[in-house]
């Protein structure tokens, strides 16, 4: 894969990833846990929304932080084995 040319380019590939997960994710977890986790996945939704506003503003540190917080709590969720990303 070849370096990214810029900060743009980069988020973007950061974007498509989390879209693609946002997109395929299965809550696993039994229905009293249900609630909470679709909490932190609209926390996760919003996060990236964050990121693509401030991304647009060219405040680029701030569009690192929001996606790479909407990431890590995504992947909390895979970890925990709380949801699973269903290739479709």
């Amino acid at each position: 894969m070849k370096p990214w040319s810029n900060d743009e380019e980069r988020l973007l590939r950061y974007f498509n990833y989390v879209e693609k997960t946002i997109r395929n994710i299965v809550i696993k977890a039994s229905d009293g846990l249900r609630d909470k986790i679709e909490k932190i996945i609209d926390n996760a939704k919003r996060y990236y929304e964050d990121a693509k506003h401030y991304m647009n503003l060219r405040d680029y540190p701030t569009s690192y932080v929001c996606i790479a917080y909407c990431e890590g709590l995504l992947d909390a969720l895979k970890l925990l084995n709380l949801v699973e990303v269903v290739e479709r």
